[in-house]
């Protein structure tokens, strides 16, 4: 079974998905963060791979991907640091990326090596739903690899149906249409919370983009299965001496 399906089918709510980039602070720090948010409490891991014009992004991920290529940080990269972690790493894994590198790469070959290492999950927000279902789809569903879409609330009921349709694993509900790190209040998101959660979609709901502290991810766990904390993680990193303390601290202001 899928590590998403098993977390989704044994814990319905509080689920927490921390963020990550790869390569960053370190190019050798990726298991080593891994290891700390597995330790400290987080249920998902999101891993960034870096890329040059990443659009969904706020400013504190965009430093953290240009930090992370100059590390010298890849997918190839990525994937060689993969390479055994399993061993030690039992939480559902999700890479999250941009196309225009994974076209590079190869999808059929991405997908088929990111299932060997061990991956459950991918993100790719600039991949168009037409060309997912049409062009791409075979190669998840062939290397058991759940693809996770993005809605706003500006999404139509009509589209999240469709979504909701495609997507495996959940649906990554961003709290508004603007980038990752935004200081936009999410309480005032409640009423497209609620909505979501009237809905009756067949897919979990995790929610993305300002959630920053133990407030937030309260907030967004009132109306659906959890929520996405990426540059708030990221600025914790960055001022880090020591990771696996930095991770407890932050994890414990989240959760406990």
């Amino acid at each position: 079974m899928n590590r998403l399906d098993k977390l989704f089918s044994e814990k319905k709510n509080n689920i927490l998905n921390v963020y990550c980039t790869a390569g960053y602070p370190k190019i050798e720090d990726t298991n080593t963060v891994l290891e700390s948010l597995q330790k400290h409490g987080a249920d998902i891991v999101e891993l960034g791979i870096p890329y040059s014009d990443p659009l969904a992004d706020g400013p504190v991920i965009q430093q953290s991907s240009a930090v992370a290529l100059q590390n010298g940080m890849s997918i190839q990269k990525l994937f060689d640091q993969l390479n055994g972690y399993r061993k030690d790493f039992h939480l559902p894994l999700i890479l999250m990326g941009y196309l225009n590198p994974v076209m590079q790469f190869g999808i059929e070959n991405f997908c088929k090596i990111a299932k060997e290492v061990g991956v459950d999950g991918v993100i790719l927000p600039d991949l168009p739903v037409y060309e997912f279902e049409n062009l791409y789809r075979k190669y998840f569903e062939e290397n058991d690899l759940h693809f996770i879409f993005l809605i706003t609330p500006e999404t139509s009921e009509k589209r999240i149906r469709k979504i909701d349709e495609l997507s495996t694993g959940f649906i990554y509900a961003v709290s508004s249409s603007s980038t990752t790190g935004n200081n936009k209040q999410i309480t005032y998101q409640e009423n497209y919370f609620l909505k979501l959660q009237q809905m009756k979609l067949k897919n979990p709901v995790l929610v993305g983009f300002g959630i920053k502290d133990k407030e937030t991810f309260q907030c967004a766990c009132k109306y659906t299965n959890g929520a996405i904390i990426g540059s708030a993680y990221i600025l914790a990193l960055q001022q880090a001496i020591d990771i696996d303390s930095a991770t407890k601290l932050f994890l414990d202001g989240v959760l406990r």
